[in-house]
This record gives C-alpha cells, sequence and structure tokens, in this order.
C-alpha cells in the first residue's frame, strides 16, 4: 500500500476527463429518483455541533479522544466521547432518560426549526422515523444490575424499555409528536447507513414525504469489553491502514437528517446493501460483499467508479477489515480516488458510523461550489503494509477539491455477519421526478 500525497487540483472531474454528474450517461427521466438531505445535526468526539464538527475534521481543533480506565477492570483504553455532557431531557421526557437517547436529543434540537417546517409542509402524519443503533440504553440496564447484585433490588427508575433497540425511535416519535413509521435498524456498524435506503423506500412508496433518519450510539463497558474478549481493541488510538493496526477505538454520537422529497442542496443518490455472511465477525478476505455494495451503490446512482470524487473508508484499523477494504477499494476504484478513514477523530460509533461518516461526506460537500470540499485526513503512524494493495490516503493536512458544480462522494459501512453498505451524497443534482408530496393534507 501506497500512502500518497493527495492533491485536491489534479484529481478533479474537470482535470482527469470522467463524466462526474453525466449519471453514467443516463437521462434524467432513465434515472431513478433522488431524495434530499435537508438538514443535519450531529454530536460526536468531532465537537457537539456543525461548525466544531467541521472545525476538527478541516481545522486545528482536536477531536475528544481519550483514554479512560472506567470501562474495562483490567486495562485503559481510547475512546471517541462527546466533548460535553449531551443536556438532560425536557422534563416531559424524562421516562426515556438514556445516555443514548440525550446524544439523540441534542443531534435532534440542532435541526428543530427544520423539523418545525417539514411539520408544517407535510404534516406529522407524513414523516418517518428512522434510526440505527447498537447500544440503546443498555448502559443504564448494566448499571441497575449491578445494583441488584450489590443490593438486591432493582433501582426505582429502572425502566426495561430503555434498553429495547426500537427505544430510540419510540422516544423522537413522543418527542416530535410524529405519526408515520417509526423503528430502528440494528445490524452493528452498518445500522445507521441502511437508514438511508430505508427512508428513500419509504418516500418512494408514498408511504412518506420526509423522514427523519440517523443513528445515535453511547459508550458502555458491555460493547468494551466484547470487543476486547475478541481482541479486537487498539493498545492507544487506532491507526487504520498501518502495519502497526491492531484494533479499533470504540466512540459515541449520534447524526439526524431531514430527508425530504423536495429539493435541497445534498443529494442521496445510492445505497448499496449487500450481506456475504462469510463469518459471524470477520470479513471475507476478498471483500467480495464489500465491493459489491459499493457497486451497486454506484449503479443505483447510476455513476462510473470515476465519478466519485472522496471516499470515507470504513476503515477500523482491525488486520482484517484494512486488508479486505483496500482490496475492495482498489479492485473498483483503482489508485485515485482520494480515501481516508475518520476513526482515529470519532471512534468506531458503531451504530451511529453509517450516520456520522455521511455526515462527514455531507460537511464535505457543502462548501463544493463556493470553495471546494474540504477532505478530511488520514490520521495514522505512516508505516506502509506492502501487503495492502495501493489506495490513494489523503494524508496531508488542509487537502481540498477544487470548486465545482457536481460532486459525488461515498462512505463504506462493513458489519458483523457480513452486512455491507454504502452511501453515495452529491451535490449539484437535481430532481428526475415530479417533488411533490403524495398527500398535500398531510392526514
Amino acid at each position: 500500500m501506497t500512502a500518497r500525497r493527495f492533491s485536491g487540483d489534479s484529481a478533479t472531474p474537470e482535470n482527469t476527463g470522467t463524466k462526474t454528474g453525466s449519471a453514467g450517461g443516463q437521462s434524467a427521466s432513465q434515472r431513478r429518483p433522488v431524495s434530499f438531505l435537508h438538514a443535519l445535526g450531529i454530536v460526536s468526539a468531532l465537537g457537539m455541533n456543525g461548525d466544531e464538527t467541521r472545525d476538527t475534521l478541516f481545522g486545528d481543533r482536536r477531536a475528544n479522544m481519550v483514554t479512560s480506565n472506567h470501562f474495562l477492570p483490567d486495562r485503559t483504553v481510547t475512546v471517541g466521547m462527546v466533548p460535553s455532557e449531551p443536556p438532560a431531557l425536557p422534563e416531559n421526557l424524562r421516562h426515556h432518560d438514556t445516555r443514548n437517547n440525550r446524544l439523540l436529543w441534542a443531534a435532534t434540537c440542532q435541526i428543530s426549526d427544520c423539523i418545525t417546517a417539514t411539520i408544517a409542509r407535510y404534516g406529522a402524519g407524513r414523516i418517518g422515523i428512522i434510526l440505527g443503533t447498537s447500544t440503546s440504553g443498555i448502559d443504564e440496564g448494566t448499571q441497575s444490575y449491578r445494583h441488584y447484585l450489590q443490593q438486591g433490588t432493582l433501582p426505582e427508575n429502572f425502566s426495561y424499555a430503555g434498553q429495547e433497540i426500537g427505544a430510540p425511535a419510540d422516544f423522537l416519535r413522543e418527542a416530535l409528536g410524529l405519526g408515520g413509521p417509526a423503528y430502528v435498524i440494528s445490524t452493528a456498524c452498518s445500522s445507521s447507513a441502511k437508514v438511508f435506503s430505508a427512508g428513500q423506500r419509504l418516500i418512494r412508496a408514498g408511504i412518506c414525504d420526509a423522514v427523519l433518519i440517523g443513528g445515535v450510539d453511547s459508550l458502555c463497558s458491555l460493547t468494551i469489553a466484547g470487543f476486547a474478549a475478541l481482541q479486537s481493541v487498539a493498545s492507544g488510538l487506532c491507526t487504520p491502514m498501518s502495519i502497526n493496526r491492531d484494533g479499533i477505538n470504540i466512540g459515541e454520537g449520534a447524526a439526524v437528517f431531514m430527508m425530504r422529497r423536495d429539493q435541497a442542496d445534498i443529494a442521496l443518490l445510492g445505497v448499496g446493501e449487500t450481506s456475504d455472511a462469510h463469518h459471524p465477525n470477520a470479513p471475507h478476505p476478498d471483500g467480495i460483499g464489500a465491493r459489491a455494495a459499493m457497486q451497486q451503490a454506484l449503479d443505483q446512482a447510476g455513476l462510473m467508479p470515476s465519478d466519485i470524487a472522496y471516499l470515507n473508508m470504513h476503515g477500523t484499523a482491525t488486520p482484517l477489515n484494512d486488508s479486505m477494504e483496500a482490496k475492495a477499494i482498489h479492485d473498483l476504484f483503482g489508485d485515485n480516488v482520494p480515501v481516508s478513514s475518520t476513526k482515529p477523530m470519532t471512534g468506531h460509533t458503531l451504530g451511529a458510523a453509517g450516520a456520522i461518516e455521511a455526515a462527514i461526506l455531507y460537511l464535505s460537500l457543502d462548501d463544493a461550489q463556493n470553495n471546494g470540499p474540504r477532505l478530511p485526513r488520514h490520521i495514522w503512524d505512516g508505516a506502509r503494509d506492502d501487503s495492502l494493495p495501493d489506495i490513494n490516503l489523503v494524508t496531508d493536512h488542509n487537502n481540498h477539491l477544487a470548486p465545482t458544480a457536481k460532486c459525488a462522494m461515498l462512505s463504506n459501512s462493513f458489519a458483523f455477519g457480513g452486512s455491507n453498505a454504502a452511501v453515495i451524497l452529491a451535490t449539484g443534482w437535481h430532481h428526475a421526478t415530479d417533488p411533490e408530496p403524495y398527500n398535500k393534507t398531510g392526514t
């Protein structure tokens, strides 16, 4: 594997001769309709809002990757923790109180104006909620069981419902008063990447005109102990693609988007989903399912590999993931597309990773036309693994592409059991079909 300095100007579509924005030669009428992302709320180790996240990704602000002895009894671990405590839930929602839901609420409140406007336009009954999580409120459950072992009773405020996987969607549905379908996808690390296709299906089927989508996961001892038992936790800060890589850093956070049928600057062009079922917790060594997910996303978007301006890797820094992902990327994209893993800045946020890393694309694309998309740097120790194929790691600070009217980017998420998802976001795309809602009254 070669880590090359990426120069944004040299890899722009204008300079390579590729046909970005041509949708693979398909006309607008032949393309499948796209959905649009109208707003983003985000909290993670990168920051407590979009502005802080930008400063960390593209500037000099440090990510909150911290060393803690809180999670394992016999060792310290590096984790990605939100830099300040998420605010308490409103009094009338305290029966939903978990750290997971507080993180989710912190992200959701950032887009409250968009949510209010969407309800006014479409009606609460036409807005769905689809979220990804793997932890839900299990940490509160663990604390309650520890209380039981020590004192013989469960705490008075114990709520089993808070541990249920569907709890985050139930919480937001009540908090926001929405009446559309509300559910959670839990497929480990691909959970909140899959919400993009699930939300798009609800809109295409005419069930919803808008869907609040996203993901949330919170730090907890159970999860970290599980990965430690698999010998998958890094000894320090993770180093994706390095010969010295030895595992992941777990992280926490939430990212939510308002997906709607009507036009916005950022479009969801395609999602690829595959299941290679190679092994319960190891990916296929040749990256067959990963490559197929990326190809499926390209096919749905009507794009060629050369149309992708940047790729955010799953990049967990485990020996097996990075090996197979480098193979899959090289097989499909060669060594041309700029790539990086952002997990040394966020930790692996598991059920929230797909949404948080799609948010990174969103923020990169947000300034594409004026100043050019900025690319997050690949943070590692610089030690090459010569057994990996060449890919174009974005290793320098302040990398960016040239300003462009159209730009498409892809993000990978791969999970236990061979559950793979690839998401393509873009700017400069317009509707191929009538964007009006199916039911204008919202009833």
